[in-house]
């Protein structure tokens, strides 16, 4: 059986570097987009298992990338957003984008590791 690959778009170096070695230690193929343009970027024929998503990026909206994907047919199998805001308005639209879940940071690895497991499994 394959690694399971989990694609994390997220604008910090230093969360993605941590995830990065998180999940690679773990056992995942990790796949990271530190932009909208970076995860735009990626060859449609590789789609992840799982997607960790920043609601809020620097060059836009996160949630507008899972619906682009959706639109385009390469979503990842599963989209957990990730976001600094514990707002009502931002989890609803991440789950009618399509999320399986919103989380909010920080979130402890722990508990990352163990939803990422639970969704690739």
């Amino acid at each position: 059986m394959s690694e399971p690959h989990v694609l994390i778009v997220e604008d910090s170096a230093l969360v993605t570097d941590a995830l990065r070695i998180l999940f690679e230690g773990s056992g995942f193929r990790v796949t990271v987009a530190a932009s909208l343009a970076d995860a735009r970027a990626l060859p449609a024929n590789d789609i992840a298992d799982l997607m960790l998503l920043d609601v809020t990026l620097e060059d836009g909206d996160g949630i507008d990338l899972l619906i682009d994907m959706r639109a385009k047919n390469v979503e990842p199998e599963t989209t957990v957003a990730l976001t600094g805001y514990d707002d009502p308005l931002t989890r609803q639209r991440a789950i009618d984008a399509g999320c399986a879940d919103v989380l909010v940071k920080p979130v402890p690895v722990r508990e990352l590791l163990r939803i990422a497991r639970s969704y690739t499994a």
